[in-house]
């Protein structure tokens, strides 16, 4: 059977301009999972609207599978510019459906047979949403992938939000301007990435804890030791969702027996595609899907 993997949180809509596109770290997480041959849910909330009729039909489209729910607050959209080097910034829209993820007999149910979930803090900005999230990963398997990507934005996190998450996950998932921002929250001495990074997993005792470093490399430390790559150099359509596939694609590869090493390539080889193309979600073609299925 395929091990089955959730990202949880927000499904909306990119407002890129070239025209909108289906995103949310949780969804770009399930869909580049699923290309990895696991079998990809999202869980999230959209409205009772066209534009949330419209997303799960793009949605199931990709072939996700959908635990969304529908509620009465409108369908989420984030406004997107890319400056210069196709680097997106965010405004994201307010007191819109994901921030009301109910927990129902369904989710109960999917929380007891995952194998893994990616969740971030911008789901968890209102008090329904975060609470059915701590009430579905509180029903997982003891030894499940508890994958949290910190996925910072805007004011929308805090301290106790951020703490709460380190205590329940094994997986940490940053980039290089949130691991220096963890630093400053927690007072760590140290400014350095990298014993920032190795701080986080010795005091939360975490499996990993992922860095990625845009442009320029990434990193995967666990107890044990580090993993270290540059990362490729080569055209760029956008960013958007490239940190997304980066953690799908090295958790995919790990929960089917690949080392760190291999995980990691394949996750900077993921990542590399996805900025050569618009939006979030691109049909990985058959020979990257080859090389990473290697």
């Amino acid at each position: 059977m395929k091990q089955t993997v959730i990202g949880f949180g927000e499904l909306l809509w990119d407002m890129l301009p070239a025209g909108k596109q289906i995103g949310g770290a949780p969804g770009n997480f399930a869909f580049h999972a699923m290309q990895c041959g696991l079998d990809g849910y999202i869980v999230s909330a959209v409205g009772n609207d066209p534009l949330g009729d419209e997303i799960l039909q793009v949605a199931r489209e990709r072939g996700l599978n959908c635990i969304v729910s529908r509620v009465d607050k409108p369908t989420g959209t984030v406004d997107i510019k890319l400056d210069s080097n196709g680097v997106p910034q965010y405004t994201i829209n307010e007191h819109v459906a994901w921030d009301y993820i109910p927990f129902t007999p369904q989710l109960q149910a999917l929380a007891q047979q995952a194998d893994a979930v990616c969740f971030g803090s911008l789901a968890q900005r209102h008090d329904i949403s975060r609470n059915t999230l701590h009430r579905f990963l509180s029903m997982m398997k003891k030894d499940t992938l508890k994958i949290f990507d910190v996925n910072l934005r805007q004011h929308f996190y805090d301290r106790s939000i951020l703490e709460d998450n380190l205590n329940v996950c094994n997986i940490l998932k940053l980039n290089d301007e949130e691991v220096a921002i963890l630093g400053r929250l927690f007072g760590y001495e140290s400014t350095n990435r990298e014993a920032i990074s190795r701080q986080l997993l010795t005091d939360f005792s975490l499996k990993m804890v992922i860095l990625t470093c845009g442009s320029e490399c990434s990193y995967v430390f666990t107890p044990d030791g580090m993993s270290h790559i540059d990362t490729p150099k080569g055209k760029m359509a956008d960013t958007v969702g490239a940190g997304d596939s980066f953690t799908a694609t090295f958790c995919a590869c790990i929960m089917q027996g690949d080392p760190i090493s291999k995980a990691h390539q394949a996750a900077v080889d993921v990542a590399a595609y996805v900025c050569t193309q618009n939006g979030a979600m691109p049909v990985w073609p058959a020979e990257l899907r080859d090389t990473v299925s290697e």
